[in-house]
């Protein structure tokens, strides 16, 4: 059975985007180790579960991205959650053609899980991963947390019911960014 893993960048203070959905505070903390951890996760993806914001994100980066990521975030085949059930998706060259997803989120997901092949791995965007996050259905946390406070912004918990995790794995990169791994206990 595969798991579905949420990857997810957030800042000391919790949150995983500014008030206004910006991001910048990534790449002002990020360092090449931590960059291969992340490589090292999506080579154990057999599929990106994606919201359809995010996934219109993508389709404009990564498939002319020189990006040393660009080659994993291109060939992992992508499955969008729309609440749409016919959304209006870009097409991204050398992508092929998405699943689309989302009549019932907790469904489809336990129906995508029972599938043979390499882990689910979803990277937001935020109120998708809420949406994972709220109806139980995340098997793994990798959390990369930032050395950044923003005061205010997306918080990837809001909302959530109270639960434990455990702390599988912690690596700490030469920025002060830290990746946590967790499981719901």
């Amino acid at each position: 059975m595969r798991r579905l893993v949420l990857k997810m960048s957030m800042t000391v203070d919790g949150y995983v985007a500014g008030p206004e959905g910006e991001m910048d505070w990534v790449v002002r903390t990020s360092h090449p180790d931590g960059k291969a951890w992340v490589g090292r996760t999506l080579e154990g993806a057999g599929a990106h579960v994606i919201g359809r914001r995010l996934y219109s994100s993508f389709v404009g980066y990564w498939p002319t991205s020189t990006d040393p990521l660009a080659e994993a975030m291109n060939s992992i085949p992508k499955i969008v959650f729309s609440r749409s059930p016919d959304p209006d998706l870009p097409s991204a060259p050398g992508w092929e053609e998405p699943r689309v997803l989302g009549a019932d989120l907790a469904g489809d997901v336990e129906a995508l899980k029972a599938e043979p092949g390499k882990d689910l791995l979803a990277q937001g965007g935020v109120e998708f991963a809420r949406s994972l996050v709220q109806a139980g259905l995340v098997d793994e946390y990798r959390l990369v947390v930032h050395p950044v406070v923003l005061g205010s912004g997306l918080a990837l918990f809001d909302g959530a019911e109270p639960f434990d995790l455990d702390l599988i794995d912690a690596v700490r990169f030469p920025s002060g960014t830290q990746a946590l791994t967790y499981r719901p206990n």
